[in-house]
Parts: structure tokens; sequence; C-alpha cells
């Protein structure tokens, strides 16, 4: 019986640890662009039965100040599944394209196609965080609303 309970928690706790190993946190080594991506990338994996890890993975790299504006998680959540933006969950890919930079700021134009073959554009602005642990970290600070490009062939 002891046996069993020892391999319970180890099953539990390496489950665990494997589920926040996925989540990357932000550092001052990551460059402004690798957040977009991290975000993308997550937003394009997103799963409702992972208990959004998308979701929570962008809300990790959202600028603390935005945090402030957009509330707790659950509000963001609720954000990011509306009509503005769900089109970025489980999207069929992306490309990230630098319009402009500057040393506390970058602004990407980011290309997102839907499984269903439609294109649309967004402006994806990242810039240095606020908060004394992390001044020298990439957030993103805004996302504009998508501008729709049509069907793609």
């Amino acid at each position: 019986m002891e046996l069993k309970k020892i391999i319970i928690i180890f099953l539990f706790t390496n489950f665990f640890n494997h589920i926040n190993a996925e989540m990357i946190e932000p550092s001052k080594n990551i460059l402004p662009y690798d957040v977009v991506k991290i975000q993308l990338d997550a937003l394009k994996k997103n799963k409702q039965s992972e208990k959004d890890l998308g979701v929570k993975q962008a809300w990790i790299f959202a600028h603390p100040d935005n945090k402030k504006i957009t509330g707790p998680y659950e509000r963001f959540r609720v954000m990011i599944y509306g009509e503005q933006y769900r089109i970025l969950l489980n999207h069929s890919s992306h490309k990230i394209n630098l319009i402009m930079n500057s040393k506390d700021k970058h602004i990407y134009r980011v290309e997102i196609l839907t499984k269903n073959k439609k294109l649309f554009f967004y402006e994806w602005h990242v810039k240095k965080g606020s908060e004394d642990n992390c001044k020298e970290c990439w957030f993103t600070s805004s996302v504009s609303i998508p501008v729709d490009q049509g069907n793609t062939i």
C-alpha cells in the first residue's frame, strides 16, 4: 500500500511539473520578436481540453500595465475568445514582420491564416516591462483589431 502511495505521488508531481515546464516565463534574454512568436505559437496550439494553455501563455507575456486594465486572467481569457481575437486560437499559420523598433518598443505586422483559409493582419506592439523585477523584459503592450484580407487560394 505504501508503494502505491509513493507511485501516485511521483506521477502526480511529474504531471504538474510537466505542465509548468511548458510555460515560458518573461526574461531579459527573450527578444521582442520571440515574445510575439511565443504567444502566437501558444495560441496556435491552444486546446480547450488542455485548459487553455495557449491563452495562459499569452497572458504571461501581457504587459503588466495592460494586466491592470484587462483585469485578471479570466477577463483576459474572455477577451481572447471574443470576436476580435478568437481568430488567433488554433490558427493555421502566422508570419511576423518588423515594422518599427526603438530602444524600448517594437511594432510588428502579424499575418494570421485561419483554418478556413482567411487572412487577417494584426499590429502587435511589444515594449519593456514596468515592474522592478523585470524592467528589461519584453511584453506585449497592445494588439490591434484584425484587418480582414479575405480568402486565400
